[in-house]
């Protein structure tokens, strides 16, 4: 196919973003609308996924807000057809809910947050993906994203986190090549360290910020708007021949 600004368009697509209430979520919704896709929302409080959807709708396209917890199995299953009842489909899924209750070193990680971040991070996102996928391959194709992390590339300072978002990454790889047969394309985009509330303990303390910085060569903390680019090619046709890929927004600190 030959490129065009049509090719970034998202119109008549249905997306499903989970941990869209705020942060790198809600910018990511916010951006899909954007570019023409009705959207739900999705988040384990319904207050603020509420706000999201209003915003969404105030720009001419879908939306609806369902409060779930995709660490709990139960609340997937009943997800997915509340999505299609309402908004008839899913083309896009973007895997963005995590976790990380600890700060805790590796040496003294308990089990109950292994559990905790495991459930959210890894088995919440494979099992959603497959109950998505099933979906997709009925409508004959269909795109993933999944929110992974730097932190899955280069260990930092979140032991437990950082194994969660390195599965994450071999989980994109491993469905990629299984479901590139039902015309499903799976990425994942990794971010440095963002400027959110689920990441202000890192960015608001100095010590961590500075170090951060001085390994960034762009010597900035990145905004939650700065990862929706990446997103919008990985769900548009612009990326038709990208699938198992993992797109790293770091401002270069990985390198």
């Amino acid at each position: 196919m030959s490129i065009s600004p049509e090719s970034f368009s998202l119109s008549g697509k249905v997306a499903l973003v989970t941990g869209g209430s705020r942060g790198i979520g809600k910018a990511i919704a916010v951006g899909l609308a954007k570019f023409g896709a009705d959207v739900a929302v999705t988040s384990r409080k319904l207050p603020d996924l509420e706000e999201v959807a209003a915003e969404i709708k105030g720009l001419g396209r879908r939306s609806m807000a369902v409060a779930t917890h995709v660490g709990r199995m139960d609340e997937i299953k009943n997800l997915v057809p509340k999505v299609k009842d309402e908004l008839g489909r899913i083309d896009i899924l973007v895997n963005n809910a995590g976790t990380n209750p600890t700060m805790d070193p590796a040496i003294n990680i308990e089990e109950r947050a292994w559990d905790s971040i495991m459930n959210l991070n890894l088995k919440g996102l494979f099992f959603l993906s497959q109950a998505v996928a099933r979906l997709m391959q009925e409508q004959g194709g269909g795109k993933i994203i999944n929110v992974a992390s730097v932190a899955g590339i280069t260990p930092d300072i979140l032991p437990v986190y950082s194994i969660s978002k390195a599965g994450v990454i071999m989980a994109t790889k491993v469905i990629a090549q299984q479901w590139a047969q039902y015309n499903i394309r799976v990425n994942a985009i990794a971010p440095g360290l963002v400027k959110t509330r689920f990441s202000e303990a890192l960015w608001s303390n100095p010590d961590i910020a500075q170090a951060v910085m001085t390994r960034t060569p762009l010597q900035r903390i990145a905004e939650p708007d700065e990862m929706v680019g990446a997103v919008i090619f990985l769900a548009s046709d612009a990326s038709s021949y990208v699938t198992g890929h993992v797109l790293v927004v770091d401002g270069g600190s990985v390198i």
